[in-house]
């Protein structure tokens, strides 16, 4: 990238402005093997949610985990912001490596930037900020301890802003709800239940235009259920359906109902309603 050595071994905060010209790269694969976390300012693009397109002219925020791929783009000459990169290293022997997984962002595609307003940007680059005088002064016995307490104070802001995100768009949001349940009633109702078995999470968010996390968190926040949870219920409702509704064995109903086994079916059924299919049926 043509851009200074890191001052840190496991830490370095690039300014994208000092980058050069990766044309020739552009459209070529990578895998990396730290966390990214950049922000982009002072442009106007558009990007896709869905079906839809938002304009921004403020600062947008995009999250990658280790191993994920990343296309690497042409920058145009009047891209700002910067992009910090961190090593998993890191933060192997804090709290926070048991809790990055909760960060579900890092799983987030490109189309699913963080949009920040201008205040929330001022936030973020502040703390931004904090973590670079820290890892450029000489390192002392409390140096990595404040620049991982910093990033987790980053990363939970970051959560927070995607929460106000998902409640300003709720509009769009409801829409996005409707069409995910509509999608899950129509292959509960068709033949793909018996011959594909449960709908995966992957082949609804997918379906729907979505990454598996942002799809989940999005239907959390407007529904209370995540994906999983929302197959869940539509497959006790269908069952509760076919119990009642048909004189089908409950072994029956289990591979109506995608279950390659009666007893997995019957576990399942027991977990979530408290009872049997057969005392249900009673």
């Amino acid at each position: 990238m043509g851009y200074d050595k890191p001052a840190h071994p496991f830490i370095t905060l690039i300014d994208i402005n000092n980058i050069r010209d990766l044309s020739e790269y552009r459209d070529r694969q990578m895998i990396v093997g730290f966390y990214t976390i950049t922000l982009k300012d002072g442009f106007n693009c558009k990007l896709k949610y869905g079906r839809q397109y938002y304009d921004f002219s403020e600062g947008s925020m995009m999250f990658t985990a280790p191993g994920q791929v990343i296309t690497v783009e042409y920058k145009p000459s009047d891209t700002q912001g910067w992009m910090l990169c961190f090593h998993p290293d890191l933060i192997r022997k804090s709290q926070l490596n048991s809790r990055i997984k909760d960060y579900t962002f890092f799983s987030y595609d490109s189309s699913e930037a963080l949009h920040l307003s201008e205040r929330e940007e001022k936030t973020i680059n502040n703390i931004v900020n904090t973590i670079k005088e820290e890892f450029n002064r000489n390192p002392d016995i409390y140096s990595e301890q404040l620049i991982v307490s910093n990033l987790e104070v980053l990363l939970n802001y970051a959560r927070r802003f995607y929460g106000r995100q998902f409640i300003t768009r709720t509009r769009v949001n409801k829409d996005v709800v409707s069409r995910f349940e509509a999608l899950l009633t129509d292959y509960f109702e068709s033949k793909s239940l018996v011959d594909n078995g449960l709908p995966k999470v992957k082949y609804l968010a997918k379906k729907m235009g979505y990454s598996t996390n942002y799809l989940s968190d999005l239907l959390k926040k407007e529904t209370g259920r995540n994906t999983k949870e929302h197959i869940d219920f539509e497959l006790i409702e269908k069952a509760k359906f076919l119990l009642l509704g048909t004189e089908k064995s409950v072994a029956q109903v289990a591979y109506m109902l995608g279950f390659e086994y009666p007893g997995h079916f019957s576990k399942f059924f027991k977990k979530k309603t408290g009872i049997s299919p057969s005392e249900y049926r009673e």
